[in-house]
């Protein structure tokens, strides 16, 4: 009787068995299903697409204020979601930085959007983000095309970068009769974000660039000479941050704003007249003084071998035109024709050790 109970236990057991295991491959079928949902879900700057957003308000009034402490305007923020719907989310806008701000250098001023914290802002693409720099163009669309493939190649080199999402902006003014056309912007990573998303805080010292990581500024000085931008200093924290794990730690350098770069060529870019240089397409390396060339063997050896990514990233952006391509090209053949022969990059990366010349000129911005 025993074996005959146990013998229909067993034959119970196998029989449930498979409703168990079904259940479970269900339930767990559908836990990675969310998991996939949720690694796969896309954040602003996970996307190389064009980000379509409209800015609707005051904008008249907006682009006026130019001069003295920005005033904030609120706005409203749209764009399509991934299913085709309408969101819109408050916005305060205003102008923002120093050269591109005045009306006498460029026809739109830069903006910074300030996102109110709430379910609309959480549930958006936005969630991330607190407030967002929006790059417009001072001149031409091109330009700012340009600029952003900046970011893009100084992502190669290093996750400590400013991520940067290319979007088309439309402005709606109720008051005009004529909006303009839609234009390309930069959104760009906020600071904040960025040193979140490296595991580091920002910080604010008066530094040497002898105090800060040497690799990360190696590296970055050599970008620097690169795309041909002198417009930045650690001294003055122009157009460079700074990063580090804690407050005890060595710091880290992270470079952005680069419309004044050779590579840009923007008409409006001029060197500082206290470099001597001819125009912003000659390279000039505004590192420290080294007297251990050999110190920058890892990170030419860093450029060599990202060459073909460097180059890719002009080869494949639809929205540049074949002769800006060639010419860009050409400026980075150049550039990698004197890295490869010792005797010229050991002369250009030794210029700052020459007291007779420019090296050592530190510049508080460019006027």
């Amino acid at each position: 009787m025993r074996i005959r109970v146990i013998f229909l236990i067993v034959v119970i057991q196998a029989c449930l068995l498979p409703v168990f295991f079904t259940k479970a491959q269900k339930q767990k079928t559908i836990f990675l299903a969310d998991q996939k949902d949720f690694v796969t879900k896309k954040g602003l700057f996970d996307s190389e697409d064009v980000f379509q957003l409209t800015l609707k308000g005051n904008i008249r009034d907006l682009l006026n204020d130019r001069t003295g402490e920005a005033k904030n305007f609120p706005l409203v923020l749209s764009y399509k979601n991934d299913d085709s719907s309408d969101i819109s989310l408050p916005v305060d806008v205003k102008t923002r930085g120093n050269f591109r701000r005045l009306r006498e250098n460029c026809d739109l001023p830069p903006l910074l959007l300030q996102f109110s914290i709430g379910d609309a802002q959480r549930s958006s693409i936005f969630s991330e983000q607190d407030k967002l720099k929006l790059v417009m163009p001072c001149m031409r669309d091109e330009f700012v095309i340009r600029e952003w493939l900046v970011y893009k190649i100084y992502n190669l080199f290093t996750p400590y970068s400013f991520r940067a999402r290319l979007v088309k902006v439309k402005l709606e003014d109720p008051k005009s009769k004529k909006n303009r056309d839609a234009f390309y912007g930069i959104l760009l990573e906020e600071e904040k974000q960025m040193a979140k998303r490296n595991h580091m805080i920002l910080v604010e010292r008066k530094l040497q660039p002898q105090q800060v990581q040497r690799d990360i500024f190696l590296t970055m000085a050599v970008f620097e000479y690169l795309i041909g931008n002198t417009d930045w200093s650690v001294q003055y924290l122009q157009n460079v941050k700074l990063l580090a794990a804690d407050s005890l730690s060595s710091v880290l350098t992270v470079p952005y704003d680069f419309d004044h770069a050779g590579i840009v060529n923007a008409p409006y870019a001029k060197p500082a007249e206290e470099l001597l240089m001819s125009s912003v397409r000659q390279r000039r390396y505004r590192g420290y003084c080294i007297k251990d060339l050999k110190t920058f063997g890892g990170v030419i050896e860093k450029f060599n071998s990202l060459k073909n990514e460097l180059y890719s990233i002009y080869d494949s952006c639809p929205l540049l035109d074949q002769k800006y391509i060639k010419s860009t090209k050409q400026y980075l053949d150049e550039f990698y024709k004197t890295i490869n022969d010792t005797k010229a990059w050991q002369k250009d990366f030794s210029y700052p050790c020459d007291q007779n010349g420019t090296g050592n000129v530190v510049i508080k911005g460019l006027k």
